[in-house]
This record gives C-alpha cells, structure tokens and sequence, in this order.
C-alpha cells in the first residue's frame, strides 16, 4: 500500500534530518556492501540511491564492495566449483583471475553506472589500484587469498577531494605482482581505518547482533569493544558474526569512529542509520 505524505510531513522529515546533515557534512563515511542488498534489484537501486543522497548533501561516502555470489556463477560458468575454509574461498591462480575479472570488472563498473544513473560522480578502484592494498599470502592452504600488510589512502583521498564517489574492489597485489582476494570485511575495515572514516556501516543479512540469534527484536543497539569480548564468551557473538565484529574492532583500533552492523535488506537503512534519531542495527564503538 503506497503511503502518501503531505508537503508538511515532508518538510518535517527534512528539517528532523538537519542535525545529521550537519553533523556528517564533510565527514568520510565507507560502506561495505555485500550480502542480500547486492542480490536484490530493487535493494540494490536503493542502496544507491541513499549513496547518491548522502553525497548529495556533502558527505564523503566511499563504498567498499565484495560479489561472492558473481563469483561462484562465473566460476561455474569456467566449470570451476567454489571451495571454502573456515569461510574463506579457496583460491587457486585461475580462481584469483576469475576474482579480479567478476570484482573489479563486472561488479566495480555496474555499481559504478548505477552511482552515476542516480546523479553521482563515481570513480571504480581496485585495491590494486595505485597501490591501494598491499597484500602477503595469508595461508598458503588458501592459496591467493592475502592478508592485508598495508593501505595507501592517497588515492581514495585524491578522488574525495575531487568530489568523486570511490567505488573499491577488495583484490590487492604484492610487490612481485601476484593478485590476492581479499575479504570484503577485513578490505573495509582497514581502508575506513587508513582514512580515519567518521563511521564504518557493514551491510549484512541479519539485523545486527542479537541476544537472540533466531528474534530480530532482541537486537542490541550499542556495543563497547569490552562487551562485545563479554558477548562472545557468553556465545552470543557466534559463527559468521564473530569475523564481523572482530572486523570492527580493527576499525576502531585503526582509528575510526563508530561502526554500525546492519541489516542491508531493509529499505534505506543507511539513511536511518546516518539521518534518523533511532538509526539502524547495532553500533559498535570503544566506549
């Protein structure tokens, strides 16, 4: 049912915002985006959309982007089957060039059009890019998957100086040139790090951290670092949550502000998130 909404409802709504507007003009904020909210047309239209908004309004927005999904069906087009350790893809040469073509060709440039369909300035990156991410081998069971051994902002930074949305693929390089995948958390937490970002927002499929892992409505809200140590002996930080959390800890010790997990299925989450009193999943913070 389309709700509809008078001129004064309207203007209340952007005048509510005005604190925000404020508070975030001029600030870098990175997004890591991933999980359902790629998969979805119609999440992905608005994912862009709020983007596009934010920068709009002066807030230098810099989105970090992952494409499991894009991988897996072009590497069965090669014939190729996805094999995973502890979560992480295993990555054989031919399966690291299938990476780099799926993540900083296909998905980087589509993202890209889309910022710029919406009436954004957006440049496409890979971590390879100007050197952006330096990378080592992370485990040689792993194959091409790096670890992250530096992060060269300077590049990110010129293009937010230009007015420009950058738009980053986790692969990295090393000084030999050998390409690395990266995880798409761990990229983010450290670029937003290197950039002293106001915030990290880490779109998920789960609301945030919950008491509860099967009841939305036990979310928790606020996280302090010390809490969140608690929560994981307690068993509630669990599974494919505990690298996620342990990513933000990495943010925050590499000198960003807040962190917030958030569910990427929800409508203009990061608007609420960014723009609305009661924002949006669970923000984790040094307290």
């Amino acid at each position: 049912m389309e709700t509809h909404f008078s001129n004064a409802q309207r203007a209340e709504v952007l005048t509510a915002a005005l604190p925000y507007i404020r508070r975030f003009r001029g600030k870098v904020i990175v997004v890591k985006y991933g999980g359902n909210a790629m998969i979805n047309e119609q999440l992905k239209q608005q994912v862009m959309e709020d983007i596009v908004l934010l920068w709009l309004i002066g807030v230098k927005v810099v989105l970090v982007h992952g494409g499991g999904p894009e991988i897996n069906e072009t590497m069965q087009r090669f014939g190729k089957e996805a094999q995973f350790v502890n979560g992480l893809r295993v990555t054989d040469k031919e399966t690291v060039d299938i990476v780099q073509m799926v993540l900083a060709g296909k998905v980087n440039k589509t993202l890209v059009n889309l910022l710029q369909m919406k009436g954004g300035h957006a440049v496409g990156l890979s971590g390879i890019d100007g050197g952006i991410i330096e990378a080592t081998v992370k485990d040689e069971a792993l194959g091409y998957v790096g670890r992250i051994t530096k992060v060269r902002p300077q590049p990110i930074e010129d293009l937010l100086d230009h007015n420009y949305i950058p738009v980053i693929s986790t692969v990295a390089s090393d000084r030999q040139g050998n390409t690395y995948n990266i995880n798409g958390d761990t990229a983010a937490a450290r670029i937003a790090g290197a950039l002293n970002a106001e915030r990290l927002i880490m779109m998920t499929d789960i609301a945030g951290i919950l008491r509860d892992k099967d009841d939305p409505a036990t979310l928790i809200p606020v996280v302090t670092v010390s809490d969140a140590k608690k929560l994981h002996e307690e068993g509630i930080i669990s599974g494919g949550m505990i690298p996620k959390v342990d990513c933000c800890i990495d943010a925050l010790e590499h000198g960003v502000e807040n962190v917030t997990i958030m569910d990427g299925r929800i409508p203009h989450s990061i608007l609420m998130e960014l723009l609305t009193d009661e924002g949006a999943g669970t923000m984790v913070m040094k307290g």
